[in-house]
């Protein structure tokens, strides 16, 4: 119980360093920021979920000590237990007959990136509320954040021909930043995720196997969320419209994702697959806009099942593919 409490400390003081290092403003201290999760998942993950529980409370309250008592609910809510309930998820387990090594089934790795889209969902609607709880007081209070960081990073709309153009990129920005924050927050979680399960597994120290990416699957109810959001970001006005976009755009991130472990699997066994694979990837990172193409095909695969269909057709992988 000691180690527990001496590991979440020592995660908790890395996790408050790394979440106020953005206050230096140098573009490492952004790359930091979004590590900030990543010591409460790797104490999560290596000890016990009551070390990042331990961690995510150190790290609020060193962080509400220096910058002020709000910032324990936000940093709790917004980063420590969301890293602190995937940690949780990762290693949740139950006996199974199945002839596997450790004789657990392990909480499907599909299932754990989906609820890292939901829980990033709910993150940034609960920041949403903090601008206003109507549409008119959102957008307003938005608008007037937008407005004073371009005045104060040295009136970056200056080169714009006209205030009319000011004007529809802050409108723009306004429409798009709740979707935009979602979809970061998504990547955000499940790229820590990923990173805290291998530091943890060159530690020695990962209880679970490491999964195969490339067959994950999503929950049965995941299509049936997805689908609701949809129709609610179309359909609902006000901020119950926003908050559906919101969960669109996190829940469309992650069919992406499935996306590309399809592509993974598909690709199986052609010549030119790390061409492919590189060129997607490439697409991906400097455009964005190709993973529209991925979500796609994460959306056919849970309808038709691509992966099964191919691996029927071709048999079993060769080893190592």
């Amino acid at each position: 119980m000691v180690q527990l409490f001496l590991i979440g400390i020592g995660a908790g003081a890395a996790t408050a360093l790394l979440f106020a290092s953005v206050a230096s403003g140098s573009p490492l201290s952004v790359l930091l920021f979004y590590l900030a999760p990543l010591p409460i998942l790797i104490a999560a993950l290596g000890w016990s979920h009551w070390a990042a529980l331990i961690a995510a409370m150190v790290a609020s309250a060193s962080l509400a000590t220096i910058f002020g008592s709000f910032l324990f609910i936000a940093f709790l809510i917004g980063i420590g237990l969301p890293a602190w309930c995937l940690g949780y998820l990762a290693l949740l387990a139950r006996p199974t007959g199945a002839a596997t090594p450790e004789g657990l089934e392990w909480y499907p790795v599909g299932h754990l990136v989906f609820w890292a889209a939901v829980l990033s969902a709910l993150v940034v609607i609960a920041a949403m509320l903090s601008f206003g709880t109507d549409e008119a007081s959102f957008r307003a209070s938005l608008r007037s954040g937008l407005e004073r960081m371009f005045k104060v990073s040295g009136d970056a709309m200056s080169r714009l021909p006209n205030a009319r153009n000011h004007d529809r990129l802050i409108d723009l920005l306004v429409a798009a930043l709740p979707m935009a924050a979602s979809v970061l927050t998504t990547v955000t979680n499940i790229v820590n995720l990923g990173l805290a399960a291998r530091i943890v597994m060159v530690s020695g120290r990962l209880r679970r196997p490491w999964p195969e990416l490339s067959a994950m699957r999503f929950p049965s109810y995941a299509p049936v969320i997805a689908g609701v959001a949809v129709a609610g970001a179309l359909l609902l006005p006000g901020m119950p419209g926003i908050a559906s976009g919101v969960l669109m755009a996190s829940t469309l991130m992650v069919y992406a994702i499935l996306g590309f472990a399809v592509l993974h699997t598909i690709t199986r066994g052609i010549a030119t697959r790390p061409f492919v694979l590189g060129g997607v990837y490439a697409a991906v990172i400097v455009f964005f806009w190709p993973a529209l193409a991925l979500t796609l095909l994460g959306l056919a695969d849970a309808a038709f099942d691509i992966r099964g269909r191919v691996a029927g057709k071709r048999g079993p992988p060769a080893p190592g593919t």
